[in-house]
């Protein structure tokens, strides 16, 4: 049997045995969101901590390093089309001009530029794989490597897993707090949506967003999207007496609690999100906690943390019974679960994922 064989085989009876179990786990439990057998690895990004982000490239070391799910962000552009990148604006440290789209542009040079005030024409005359970031010395660069649309990255990966196992968590970069900086929030939804709904992958995807009102516009558009609330300490704060602009008018006092944490899932349950995505790094300011986790699975809700790129974290969210984690660095992690002996998802075939990476970058 060859290698490319061998692994379908092996992803197919995962793919069946994990749904048999999983019916069978979410039957005998009645709760509102069965736990998943496997273990959530996320590569934050694609994993940025080993390739550029949000790219192509990044995207297929993804695939390779046998991530669960891959976590991306989506920019809208001026001319409404849905692009996969984390900034509102081009930055420098990322992306480097090549040529105008047209003759004159006047908004030539785009780096600087909000991506909302920029059209996908524009966008795709920028290099953003060329430069390594200072935080992630490990990271491969892709010289001359575009920002592809979400349609891209879907076509790419359905090249690579054309069983469809891959699961996404894709999220609406809205700013709150700037609403001028990108697309309104129903411009973010209703695009999204049209992809996601005309897409293979329409039942693997989860959406994510800081903005609560985006979860509730997206619930109330379709209500069979799972959701996830993505929240850190900043989007928690009250303006003077005001509830935070990030939590859908939400003020936490109201909800009860011992603790933010409780009271954090306590909200996030109340807009009907299925998955509670808190902070968890090295600082006091980090959001996950024990408290968080109990009263999140009290409520239904399963809980994946952001972006722990540390196993000493790890090892804290795992004892408090964490579903997932959201990481930099999906190969180590991926690694550190199969070693506390949990499941993980299959690795796909590497010559397999870069021939579809030749075949579909630009």
């Amino acid at each position: 049997m060859s290698g490319q064989l061998k692994s379908l085989t092996t992803m197919t009876l995962f793919l069946l045995v994990s749904s048999f179990l999983a019916f069978k786990v979410s039957a005998a439990s009645q709760e509102p969101l069965a736990r998943p057998l496997t273990f959530d690895v996320q590569g934050h990004r694609g994993g940025r901590g080993n390739a550029i982000e949000n790219t192509l490239p990044g995207f297929a070391w993804g695939l390779i390093d046998g991530v669960t799910t891959l976590e991306l962000d989506n920019g809208v552009t001026k001319d409404g089309v849905v692009v996969v990148w984390h900034d509102e604006e081009i930055l420098s440290t990322k992306c480097q001009d090549t040529e105008p789209a047209f003759l004159a542009d006047p908004a030539f040079p785009y780096v600087g530029k909000f991506i909302a005030n920029l059209t996908w024409a524009q966008l795709q005359t920028l290099d953003c794989g060329s430069q390594r970031q200072e935080n992630f010395p490990l990271q491969l660069t892709y010289s001359g490597t575009r920002i592809s649309t979400l349609q891209e990255v879907f076509d790419f990966v359905e090249c690579a897993d054309p069983e469809h196992l891959m699961r996404w968590n894709i999220e609406s970069k809205i700013d709150a707090a700037s609403p001028d900086r990108t697309a309104s929030v129903d411009t973010f939804v209703t695009s999204q949506h049209a992809i996601f709904a005309a897409s293979p992958y329409r039942h693997s995807i989860t959406y994510q967003s800081f903005d609560w009102r985006s979860l509730v516009a997206m619930k109330k558009l379709d209500p069979t999207v799972t959701t996830s609330a993505l929240v850190e300490y900043k989007t928690t704060l009250m303006v003077g007496d005001e509830p935070s602009p990030w939590l859908a008018s939400l003020n936490l006092h109201n909800f009860s609690g011992s603790s933010l944490g409780a009271r954090i899932a306590g909200a996030a349950h109340y807009i009907n999100a299925s998955i509670l995505s808190p902070s968890a790094y090295n600082s006091p300011l980090s959001l996950a906690s024990r408290e968080m986790v109990d009263r999140s699975h009290q409520l239904g809700m399963l809980v994946k943390p952001w972006t722990v790129n540390s196993l000493d974290i790890a090892d804290d969210l795992l004892r408090w019974g964490v579903d997932g984690i959201i990481t930099d660095y999906p190969n180590m992690v991926r690694r550190w679960v199969q070693q506390q002996g949990l499941q993980v998802a299959p690795k796909y075939p590497k010559r397999r994922v870069l021939s579809c990476l030749e075949r579909h970058s630009r």
